[in-house]
């Protein structure tokens, strides 16, 4: 008879819970990504974190490496420097449109005040006497220039509104290095007091606390452990100090830079290619060496224990009769030069097989990777435009104005905008811009007198043909303006272009028409319409 027993439940254990999942049956988790116990995760274990706690401690030494890669990585230098030429360009400027209606004024006003504000700022900000800028070094569009720069390296841009009297518009901008944003006499974080910034119970940045001086100056002294604390607005809301990154998480109070994911990858793709490039340049510089027949155990028995050869002076004269010897021994045959061996001497030849096959596809994938970290093409970032189409070209520059665009009004709202808003403060007040007697007060409606869209350089074109007849097509939909187009395509002023167009019409000789003057029609193809069987 067979006896039966009793089935015992032995409870799986965590190492076997991790086998059934890397054999495909269930874990210890729902969710892979939470399961401790697999071995493709068991070594990933990142704590969880407040946002400052992320950010506070490593922002000095990001801050450092991402400057460190800017200044002497190709790479980087050039992702940056195509991001802020792509974004500010060299003419970062506000097109004024007043919000008529919800002052209650008339569309007239609007246009006679914008044409004011227009003419004003032009004169403020492209001053080459440079009185905007506090330091008097920069233009206002090339203050925002580096101030964007600082923001892609260190996540933020930082600076003063201040007021000097004796300047011809008291308002001016001083852009201030984040390092110096810092806790009184470096002390650690706490509730109402993080990295430099006063907070109020509801996380308002309430004041700002800077370093007089930078650490590292020789001539800091005193003032490099001196802070002065000032307030963020006046109490009727003017921007005293402009602060502007990007908010990734709740609780974070100062920016993190855009480049820390891809930094590592940076660094050791600068790593390889130096390596690369040291190992084909001894390659080059040694072609080839001579192989003596003189090894350690000859050396070792011509000298003895003491250093002193056993044949006095064999070894040195043997050594002086070879270099000698290859002195006085060549021979030239039609100009090229034919050494003769000293004897029982051979020709060795240095392998020359750098860099590596794989180096270019190597460094391709990486900076494939650096570039989607920034926001930009593989073609962009390494100035590789071999192997890209109208088609893959015109893609790529969709997907990335996009993300360009973000940014750009991004930037413009938190750091442009808040100065400007001060700068046309002073210029009503004093006058020299007026407003009707009808009009409401300005500091009720600072924003809707304000109110701008910021234009920096244009797309740009891959078939400028094509492009050129779709914005026309957009256009004459209903879809788009001609405002709208001639800043997203060449970041220019539709109404100074016009303005211009007709000076130059009444310049033409007589019987020749301007451009402006055919048919705009033929814009959009062959008779009237697009052309329907156009070539890619």
């Amino acid at each position: 008879m067979k006896q039966s027993y009793p089935k015992v439940r032995v409870k799986e254990t965590k190492p076997q819970a991790a086998a059934s999942r890397d054999a495909g049956f269930r874990g210890t988790s729902p969710y892979v990504a939470g399961d401790r116990g697999i071995d493709t995760m068991a070594g990933f274990q990142p704590r969880t974190m407040s946002a400052d706690a992320e950010i506070g401690p490593a922002r000095k030494v990001i801050n450092a490496r991402t400057r460190d890669l800017a200044r002497n990585n190709g790479f980087a230098a050039g992702a940056v420097g195509k991001e802020v030429d792509a974004i500010i360009g060299g003419n970062f400027r506000p097109f004024v449109k007043p919000d008529w209606r919800a002052l209650g004024l008339s569309k007239e006003w609007a246009s006679e005040f914008r044409e004011q504000v227009t003419s004003e700022w032009r004169s403020y900000a492209e001053d080459p006497r440079k009185y905007a800028d506090v330091t008097r070094s920069q233009t206002v569009p090339q203050m925002f220039g580096t101030a964007y720069r600082g923001y892609l390296l260190e996540g933020e841009a930082l600076a003063l509104n201040n007021w000097r009297k004796r300047r011809p518009t008291k308002t001016c901008l001083r852009l201030v290095d984040p390092d110096l944003l810092s806790n009184p006499h470096d002390h650690a974080d706490e509730r109402f007091l993080r990295g430099g910034i006063n907070l109020s119970r509801d996380g308002v940045a309430l004041a700002y606390n800077f370093r007089q001086a930078h650490q590292s100056d020789r001539w800091a002294g005193v003032e490099g452990m001196t802070w002065k604390t000032i307030r963020r607005e006046t109490r009727w809301g003017r921007p005293i100090v402009v602060h502007f990154f990007d908010k990734l998480r709740d609780g974070q109070t100062r920016g993190v830079s855009r480049m820390a994911p891809i930094v590592e990858k940076l660094r050791m793709e600068d790593h390889y290619s130096k390596v690369e490039l040291q190992a084909a340049v001894i390659n080059a510089v040694l072609a080839a060496f001579i192989k003596s027949p003189m090894g350690p155990e000859a050396m070792e028995e011509m000298f003895g224990e003491d250093g002193i050869t056993k044949e006095g002076s064999a070894a040195n004269g043997w050594v002086g009769e070879r270099s000698q010897f290859y002195q006085e021994n060549s021979i030239k045959v039609g100009g090229a030069r034919i050494q003769a061996l000293f004897p029982n001497d051979e020709i060795g030849m240095v392998q020359t097989a750098r860099p590596a096959a794989q180096f270019a596809d190597f460094e391709a994938a990486v900076l494939r990777h650096v570039a989607s970290g920034l926001g930009i093409s593989y073609e962009q970032l390494a100035s590789d435009w071999s192997k890209t189409n109208y088609s893959s070209a015109r893609a790529a520059l969709i997907e990335i104005w996009r993300g360009w665009t973000v940014r750009r009004t991004a930037f413009a709202q938190g750091f442009c905008q808040p100065f400007f808003m001060s700068w046309l403060e002073e210029m009503v007040l004093d006058g020299r811009i007026r407003l009707p007697h009808s009009a409401p007060d300005f500091h009720d409606n600072w924003m809707a007198y304000s109110r701008s869209k910021w234009v920096g350089p244009g797309r740009g074109f891959v078939d400028p043909v094509k492009e050129i007849q779709a914005a026309a097509m957009r256009v004459a939909l209903g879809v788009s303006t001609l405002e709208d187009e001639a800043a997203e395509l060449t970041g220019s002023d539709w109404g100074d272009n016009m303005d211009q167009i007709q000076d130059e019409m009444g310049k033409m000789p007589s019987g020749v028409l301007h451009p402006m003057q055919e048919s705009f029609a033929k814009l959009l193809g062959h008779n009237g319409g697009p052309a329907l069987n156009s070539e890619e």
